[in-house]
């Protein structure tokens, strides 16, 4: 398997660069509001269209990734996101409008995104690796360790060379993906799938526990995403803290929790039943969103946010892996829908949250509760998965 190992670093840092893409400009935000004069609604059209546009890439996918290939998409996916994070420090300042500059910097490195979530997965699941489901999960928590030194780098980098530098930091993460540029064009690859084996994407469509496994995507992505993008303000309502030690302690626990996980499954697959470990991670994650959203007590409820990482670590890998088992010739449309599904229920879910806590008025306990259906749901169509 030592062929393969620079594949699997490729690999390892297409997931770094989507977390470079998902959480470095969200630290910025308030910094183009008191840079730019750009107002917070606008600010938040900036995750919104960086969503949108990977679902649509998701979606996109299923029609042209077998028939460009592998390796030019992959390839393409870690120009446009170097591209992307680089033109960040340059457009907003030379356009008449610099939120111009950002949404077309932010739909070019989420295109690289959503290109990396499609194929990255398939690509490891096609090397010849003994133990996929390790493989998976292990690919998986690089997005994690990602997060986390995307927000502890940039934190320590604000704090010694200040926020106004920020241009000067863009410019580096845009590094990680164009040294994987070349790893991508250089590394061994395998199909997935020799032409014509994979199912036609109207015979998928019909097949009954597909339709299971995207349930289960779009509960684990909403399972997730809940609770990640909500764990900064969790953290600074329920404790009090400022948003700088809201950003560190939330998302940050989070992230390292639901790395962990991965890396522990990852080393004892070969000993556990992934559906049963699955079952008892979404029981738990039920658990957690009630600790959170229902614990008088501050620090029990940040300790069910951080733990609600560890519950969910499990959830999206696993899900691509059950799929692979139950679904042999999906293709790389399985792998398509199913990374638009999770995106679907990382994007509705947490706007469900911000919208029930604002009707509640702007009690986000009570958002967080809401959200536990989730988990609850995820649970259920496990249950119907094990008696089928």
């Amino acid at each position: 398997m030592e062929f393969y190992k620079k594949t699997l670093t490729a690999c390892y840092l297409g997931f770094i660069t989507q977390a470079i893409s998902a959480n470095f400009i969200p630290l910025l935000f308030l910094t183009f509001k008191s840079t730019y004069g750009i107002t917070l609604e606008k600010i938040a059209l900036i995750p919104f269209v960086f969503y949108l546009t990977q679902l649509l890439i998701d979606f996109a996918a299923t029609k042209f990734a077998d028939r460009i290939g592998y390796r030019a998409c992959v390839t393409a996916s870690q120009v446009l996101s170097a591209f992307g994070l680089a033109l960040m420090a340059v457009l907003p300042e030379i356009l008449p409008v610099p939120f111009a500059g950002i949404l077309i910097s932010v739909v070019l490195y989420a295109i690289g995104s959503g290109l990396i979530e499609v194929l990255v997965s398939p690509i490891v699941e096609a090397c010849p690796f003994e133990n996929k489901d390790s493989m998976m999960s292990l690919l998986h928590s690089f997005y994690c360790w990602g997060a986390v030194g995307v927000i502890l780098g940039s934190t320590l980098f604000f704090a010694i060379f200040g926020v106004e530098n920020w241009r000067i930091l863009t410019l580096i993460w845009a590094l990680i993906p164009l040294a994987n540029t070349f790893n991508f064009m250089t590394c061994p690859m395998e199909r997935l799938l020799e032409e014509g084996e994979s199912l036609p994407v109207r015979k998928l469509l019909r097949i009954p526990i597909f339709w299971l496994m995207i349930l289960l995507m779009i509960c684990s992505g909403a399972s997730e995403a809940s609770m990640a993008q909500w764990a900064s303000a969790f953290t600074e309502s329920a404790l009090g803290v400022s948003k700088t030690i809201g950003d560190l302690v939330g998302p940050c626990l989070f992230a390292i929790f639901m790395g962990i996980t991965r890396v522990i499954y990852s080393k004892m697959s070969e000993k556990l039943e992934l559906t049963k470990v699955m079952l008892l991670c979404g029981i738990m994650c039920a658990g957690c969103y009630l600790l959170a959203s229902l614990s008088p007590i501050p620090i029990l409820g940040l300790a069910g946010c951080a733990l609600c990482g560890m519950a969910v670590g499990i959830m999206w890998p696993g899900t691509i892996s059950i799929s692979s088992q139950k679904c042999q010739r999906g293709g790389t449309a399985m792998f398509a829908f199913l990374a638009l599904a999770g995106d679907l229920g990382a994007t509705v879910s947490p706007a469900l949250v911000g919208s029930i806590s604002e009707m509640v008025g702007g009690n986000l306990k009570m958002g967080l509760l809401v959200a536990t259906v989730f988990p609850v749901v995820l649970v259920a169509v496990l249950i119907a998965l094990k008696k089928m």
